[in-house]
């Protein structure tokens, strides 16, 4: 009898390194949703060859702020890596929108990338080209390989931190040094 997953839906995992598959060796995931058909998530700490104003421009929508402009596009994926995924702080009154947590959403449709352009949108974004998708059992078979470990998300890490620091600083904090860590795994 199959066992139900225990949902890991704001919850992000973090890249052991054993695991070497290019799309996610080194990488830290937010899971936006998970339940018993499979889990989404978008990987938060790598940059894609894109700018936010490339993708404004790309979408014909004007933003006169050159600082948000320049603001790297996260590289979310290899599933769907033309479609965008805004992870946001703030209401989700938003045609396409998915509460992840208490005040953490991710959004998929046009209008929110339309406020955020004009400075009108939620205080906190991130923006990422593409997501990661699991099936059904795949991500609890991962995470008993040790493929994985998980932390709780938090705003300061998901926008705050630099891309570079994010994995570190999820790792410590549920205690786990990353740079002590074996490239193998066992089993007892």
């Amino acid at each position: 009898m199959p066992v139900d997953p225990t949902p890991l839906a704001s919850q992000l995992l973090i890249a052991l390194p054993a695991l070497t598959d290019p799309n996610f060796a080194g990488s830290l995931a937010l899971i936006c949703q998970h339940d018993a058909e499979g889990a989404m998530g978008v990987v938060v700490n790598r940059a894609s060859e894109y700018t936010l104003g490339e993708v404004f421009e790309q979408m014909g929508i004007d933003s006169d702020d050159a600082l948000l402009r320049a603001q790297p596009v996260l590289a979310g994926g290899p599933v769907h890596p033309e479609r965008g995924f805004v992870i946001h702080d703030g209401s989700h009154g938003w045609d396409s929108s998915l509460a992840i947590a208490d005040d953490l959403y991710v959004t998929t449709s046009r209008d929110v990338l339309e406020v955020i352009a004009r400075g009108e949108g939620p205080a906190r974004v991130a923006v990422a080209l593409g997501c990661a998708g699991w099936g059904a059992g795949q991500l609890e078979q991962e995470l008993t390989e040790n493929s994985w470990l998980t932390a709780p998300a938090d705003a300061e890490l998901l926008f705050a931190l630099p891309l570079e620091a994010r994995c570190q600083a999820a790792a410590g904090r549920i205690g786990v040094d990353m740079q002590r860590l074996a490239d193998y795994a066992g089993h007892a």
